[in-house]
Parts: C-alpha cells; structure tokens; sequence
C-alpha cells in the first residue's frame, strides 16, 4: 500500500504528505480520521489537530514556529500560517545527554594517497592558486596550459581557482582570506599547488609564505608575476612541469576508514530533507565517527532553532561554551546589519516544504546524527580532533563548502531537494531528498535518498552509501567533477577600500 503521509515523532501536531494529497482526501492517523480541507503538496505540512492562534506547531517533536490564526484540523500548514518563535541572543544551560552509540568497527579502508607529512588524500591533483585576483587571467590560463600538454592524465585533475580577493580588504577579511587559501595550498587532496601572486597586493606572497608555515617545497612553489622577467606564462608553465613530474608519481595505497574526513551540508532543502537525506547522513555519520574517523557541521545560521541539541551532546562544558558563542556570535552577526535572526528559508525551501528556519534547522541538524560533539572550531581553523565536529561558517552553498573543505575535508556531502549543479574544490556528492529529482537531474545527483520513503528500510540506503562514500574516496569521480565544476567562495563581513 502506498505511503501517503508521515508523523515523524509521536508528540507533533502536523504530518507531512509523501505525495501530493487533494482537498477531501480522507487519512487515519493514530486511529483518527481525518479530511484535508485543500491540496497539500508532496514534502508540506498538514494539521492534525484544530490549533488556536499562537499555539506552536510541533514537527520532528519540536516547535518550528506557531499558527498566525486559529487553523482546523485537515489545513494545508505552510509558511502563510506558521511564524518562527525565533528572536535575538539567548542564555543556554548545560544539559548534557548520552551519545555513547553501539556502532561497531568494521576496520574497513580506502585506497588514498599517502603524503609526505603523513596526511591522506583521497584525490591527487594541480592546483593553481592566486593570492589576489588580479591574476585570476593568468592561472586561467597555466591551468588550461598544463592540460593542453599532458592531456590531463598522470593526475586526477588539473584546477586553477580565481578569487575576487587579497587586496583592498581590512581586518577580519584579509585574514579569511589568507587563511582559506592557506589551508588550500596544504590540503591533501593536491599532490603540487603553484601559488601565482601579482607583487604589490595585500596578501603580500613573502608574508603569505611565511603564513603558510610548514609545506612541501617540492610540491608547493611560488610566482610572483611582477618580478618575473619576461613572459610570466613561461614561467609559471616550467614551473607548473616541475610540479607535474613529481605528481603524476603518486600512487594509491590502502588507507583505514578513520582517516576519512567528510563535511556535512544541504541546500536546496524541501519537506523530505528530514525525512530522507539529511537522517542518512546522520546514520553515515554516526558510522564513520565510530570507525575513528571525522565529520564536520556547519551552517551555523541554519542551526538557529535546534541549537540545543548540538550543545547537549557536546563532550564537555568547554565544548559547550565554545558552542553557544559559535551560536551567539552569527545573531549578532545579523543583527549588527539589521537582520533578525529568523529570515532563513528561501523561496525554494518554501516551494518545497519548510516554512520556518526552526522547521529547516531540525532537519539540517540531522546530518550529523547523535554523536558527540569533539570540536569547534572558527571560520578558516584547520581540524585538530576526530569525531564530529562543529564549524563556523554561513549557510551560503558555496561558502559553506569551501569552508568545509579547506578545515580538512576531503569530500563535501551535500544533500538537496531542489537540486544544484556546483561543487567546490574537493568532491561535492549531491544526494536527492526525493527520487524525482534524481530521475530529472542525474548529471546533478549521486545518489538518491528518496527510495527511503518508497519503503527501502534506512539501514539498507545507509549500507549502499557507505560502500558509494568509500568508492569515491578511492578515486570515483561525483558529478561535479566529471564536469569540472570546481569553485571557491570566501566568506565577506566588511569594507572593501
């Protein structure tokens, strides 16, 4: 019999359609009969009780808002009726719970490349990368050089990655700056990194150098465009043949899965994100921390709402007190520039389901299931501790997974609703909430988490994905790297000169 509705816990007052439901349409929930009063779309809420004005609307077991007026049982409940309860800055206490799981170790592996320093990647590649933008033409156009004149093999990928900045900025965003491109030019996933500078930019290359600390020389080299004499071009590709000949040596070797360092992120969102694709990830998660390996939550403005459940399971009170300022700092990050802290969902979001930030957050905050929170840490900061770990970054696709990848992350897994195309400079895995997605876009999405809704039980989904997950960590290229979609996005908070 096909699903038609889903009352995700047992304490909420709405249910949520599997598939679009017409006006008069008759379902038994919890021995009661009830009659939708109109058309409530695949992924949207419906009232399964009369709530008066102002009552909260309960979903996953927590408010996600109240009734802007009274609603009968049966009424379609979307961002129209449903207010957020969201305000300003808020007082927490410590109420830690359990996150002890019972998840054995398998002691599974990947095939990575093992660096020189002992780290691990799971991608072996070029990466071109300009201190300032003032350059972005010229690593263009060495990166298009490079594969012209080896034909792209030897290595996974040859990547030049032009940015907007490294000068005319102040403060915290000049260090944002250096600091994202710092842990590019160290990340593991890039066998050589030719760092191109223009000479008299802000990030200055010598300073940059220095900032950079300890690297490979042999795989990291330097230009500095305005004292090259002569064709910078030249240069930059003899330089660029010299990184090539040591990379295109490496090899993969069996590496343990607690090596292993995934960031967790949705955009896109719609009313199944979670039910289906966010909760995969959570169990995924859950797994992966148990084999010793790391997991990383951002989105922080997308936390707003379901907070207290990461400050509950955080290891200790340090870690909670690192949490609620990793909270407090982005509200009052919004409200320094006039924004309430509750103007999250966008109109995609709304179309598909989530009518408060309170409804997104606790479905987002599913991704990174019930372990133990073992780490925060601030925007650019490197990882220092396995297990799951919280960092600050906003909710921008593109800026959020940059950020995930540059704290150490070797792959970006990213679940969506509505669908999107980018990736940014490690594998960005798209997994659908829904299979229509997936059969409409599947240049777009690796894998579909809608079949958990079309009776495929979550543990069978989640053992499909692990087995996908350690593919592509030993060399199964995800969408957006077969079509060369490969950016980054810098987080901006002030002054440009």
């Amino acid at each position: 019999m096909e699903t038609k509705y889903l009352k995700i816990n047992p304490a909420d007052n709405v249910a949520v359609a599997i598939t679009t439901l017409p006006a008069g349409e008759r379902i038994t929930v919890d021995g009661k009969e009830i009659t939708l009063n109109e058309e409530v779309p695949a992924g949207h809420k419906f009232a399964l009780k009369d709530l008066a004005e102002g009552e909260d609307v309960i979903k996953y077991g927590y408010p996600i808002g109240h009734a802007v007026q009274a609603q009968k049982q049966g009424d379609w409940m979307n961002e129209r009726n449903i207010r957020t309860n969201l305000a300003g800055l808020l007082d927490y206490s410590y109420r830690p719970v359990n996150a002890d799981l019972d998840i054995p170790n398998k002691h599974l592996t990947f095939q990575g490349y093992r660096r020189k320093n002992g780290d691990v990647g799971v991608r072996n590649e070029i990466w071109i990368i300009p201190t300032v933008g003032c350059v972005n033409g010229i690593v263009n156009q060495l990166a298009e050089g490079l594969r012209r004149e080896t034909g792209g093999k030897g290595v996974d990928a040859i990547m030049a990655f032009p940015h907007n900045y490294g000068c005319s900025q102040l403060g915290d965003d000049h260090e944002n700056t250096k600091k994202i491109l710092r842990d590019m030019v160290l990340h593991p996933n890039a066998g050589a990194v030719l760092v191109v500078g223009l000479g008299c930019e802000n990030n200055q290359p010598d300073i940059f150098r220095e900032f950079i600390g300890s690297y490979d020389e042999e795989r990291v080299k330097f230009m500095v465009a305005q004292k090259v004499e002569g064709d910078e071009y030249e240069e930059g590709m003899k330089l660029l043949r010299e990184l090539y000949n040591k990379a295109s040596q490496d090899v993969r070797t069996t590496v343990p899965l607690s090596e292993l360092r995934v960031g967790l992120k949705c955009g896109g969102s719609d009313g199944f994100s979670g039910i289906t694709a966010n909760p995969l990830l959570g169990m995924f998660s859950d797994f992966l921390v148990a084999q010793g390996g790391t997991s990383v939550l951002t989105e922080v403005p997308e936390m707003f709402g379901a907070e207290t459940i990461l400050m509950n399971r955080c290891r200790t009170p340090e870690l909670f007190d690192q949490t609620v300022k990793l909270i407090n700092d982005f509200k009052e990050y919004f409200l320094s520039h006039g924004e309430p802290v509750g103007e999250n969902p966008s109109p995609g979001n709304k179309a598909g389901g989530i009518s408060t930030l309170e409804d997104k957050a606790l479905g987002c905050t599913q991704k990174c299931g019930k372990s133990y929170v073992e780490g925060v840490m601030p925007y650019g900061e490197r990882l220092k501790v396995k297990g799951l770990n919280l960092l600050s970054a906003p909710g921008n696709d593109l800026v959020a997974a940059t950020a995930l990848a540059s704290c150490g992350c070797h792959m970006v897994l990213f679940t969506t609703g509505r669908g999107t195309p980018f990736g940014t400079y490690v594998p960005t895995m798209k997994i659908s909430t829904n299979s229509s997605l997936a059969q409409r876009k599947p240049g777009w999405i690796d894998f579909n988490a809608g079949v958990i809704v079309e009776n495929e039980p979550m543990e069978k989904t989640c053992e499909r994905f692990i087995e996908y997950v350690i593919r592509v960590a030993s060399g199964e290229l995800v969408n957006n790297e077969k079509k060369g979609y490969k950016e980054i996005a810098i987080f901006k908070t002030g002054v440009t000169l």
